[in-house]
């Protein structure tokens, strides 16, 4: 089932996008896609990738290997085993499907659509741009590498490229009470102080203010002024002013002060759009044990 086309305007119940592929990820992913939807009254869309680059057709180059006749017969089965694993793949992502649409209702959500489609999900995620109010989706996919802790690789495009917030959940899941604000002034971090006042998402949660580098006069009144806004919208606020990297004094922040959820723009403000999300960005996502919620 696919979604209408209509924007958040039109629509009286906010949606969530929970993307699966059934790996380690998917019952976190759940978890928090549940969380979500309950903080925001929200229905929630499950879709399930068939990534044509990770299905290993079975093709290779046999000129002059054997007779034109064998390999004629040859070419032939390995197309009917081709078709034979496609068809195991669409089965299996319905039953990933089928599973999470359970799992999700039984868990109180009202409201839960499905939909498989055969592509990458980077490439097809601006389709949902006036379609979703929240992506969720895991760190890593079956797909990635644990042993180096990279991250999935549709993660790291979809955070590119995605105009929604995006929840990368976590491997564990946490009782979601407290989160820090990594806050630099700039665009991504504004933007996040404001979700934070106008979506019920993160309400009901304390908040902790986290500035990171050399401190300057301009930096300090933006803290304080996104401090205010947030105490006003009901928020018990802290600042902490921190020296050093961010993707290291961050993290220690958030596991000190025993937070929730990393709650960070996509993009800094000292630095160039495209290194962030290839460095500071990516190294804290990984370094976290905590759910990360995302704004470009």
């Amino acid at each position: 089932m696919t979604l209408p086309n209509d924007t958040a305007a039109q629509r009286d119940t906010p949606r969530i996008l929970t993307c699966t592929d059934g790996s380690t990820y998917a019952n976190s992913v759940y978890h928090h896609a549940v969380w979500a939807a309950q903080q925001m009254d929200a229905s929630i869309h499950v879709l399930h990738m068939l990534d044509p680059l990770h299905e290993d057709p079975l093709n290779a180059d046999f000129s002059g290997a054997i007779g034109l006749g064998a390999k004629t017969a040859l070419m032939e089965e390995l197309v009917e085993l081709e078709a034979t694993r496609a068809r195991i793949a669409q089965k299996r992502g319905q039953a990933i499907l089928d599973d999470a649409r359970n799992r999700l209702i039984e868990a109180g959500i009202a409201e839960v659509t499905t939909e498989q489609r055969h592509e990458r999900l980077s490439d097809s995620i601006d389709q949902y741009a006036s379609k979703v109010d929240l992506v969720v989706l895991g760190k890593r996919g079956n797909h990635a590498d644990f042993a180096r802790g990279h991250l999935g690789s549709n993660l790291e495009r979809v955070i590119r490229s995605c105009t929604h917030p995006v929840l990368v959940a976590s491997s564990a899941t946490w009782p979601m009470e407290r989160f820090v604000l990594a806050f630099d002034g700039g665009k991504s971090a504004q933007k996040a102080v404001q979700f934070a006042i106008d979506s019920p998402l993160l309400k009901g949660m304390s908040a902790q203010l986290v500035y990171a580098g050399k401190q300057a006069s301009s930096h300090l009144r933006a803290l304080e002024a996104a401090s205010a806004d947030l105490s006003a919208a009901g928020y018990a606020v802290e600042i902490d002013v921190l020296d050093g990297e961010p993707e290291t004094v961050i993290t220690e922040a958030v596991e000190r002060n025993k937070a929730d959820l990393l709650v960070m723009g996509a993009y800094g403000h000292s630095r160039i759009r495209e290194l962030i999300v290839g460095s500071t960005t990516t190294e804290m996502i990984r370094r976290t044990k905590r759910p990360v919620l995302l704004f470009r």
